[in-house]
């Protein structure tokens, strides 16, 4: 298994994404690049700890590579939106990729590259090596799973998630 980290606004949103994924074994909703030792959702929602809302994907390379991540993220939020994404307004909502090694930072610069041509506005998406990764409260697991019901998901998430499905109907687990 492989690891991921990013951070693409709200993490319920990018969660939902990546845990469609065909080769994606588990994501974790949290919290990382911060000043703060064991963060909570309330201090990370002040905006005063430094720490983005992410997400820890694992992943088995022989059947998605990070590459193919790298794409989905990008197209499943947007890089170029300063202080949030959409109406999730703040520093915690900023796009960032975290890599764990030369690799993933080299095909994070890459990706950038090429994608920046398809944007009008500059992609501020920031490259980060891996800081502690602090799992995010139970409560935000699994969320849009949970609470596909609630307000934000009706809203936010489910035209997210029909857009992303439709895409990329040929990477979505099968459901058994």
């Amino acid at each position: 298994m492989k690891e991921a980290i990013f951070a693409g606004g709200c993490f319920w949103c990018t969660e939902a994404v990546f845990m469609n994924i065909k080769g994606v074994e588990k994501v974790i909703s949290g919290y990382i690049g911060g000043n703060v030792d064991d963060p909570n959702y309330e201090i990370i929602c002040s905006g005063k700890s430094g720490h983005y809302e992410a997400i820890k994907i694992l992943y088995d390379p022989l059947i998605i590579t990070y590459g193919k991540l790298l794409e989905i993220f990008f197209a499943t939020h947007d890089p170029t939106q300063i202080n949030g994404q959409g109406n999730d307004i703040g520093s915690q909502y900023l796009s960032a990729i975290f890599f764990f090694d030369e690799y993933q930072k080299k095909e994070a610069n890459n990706y950038i590259d090429i994608v920046s041509k398809n944007y009008i506005e500059p992609i501020i998406t920031k490259l980060f090596s891996v800081k502690k990764f602090y799992p995010a409260e139970d409560y935000h697991q699994n969320y849009y799973n949970l609470n596909q019901s609630q307000p934000y998901c009706e809203i936010v998430i489910n035209p997210k998630m029909t857009k992303f499905r439709e895409e990329y109907k040929h990477l979505l687990k099968t459901v058994s």
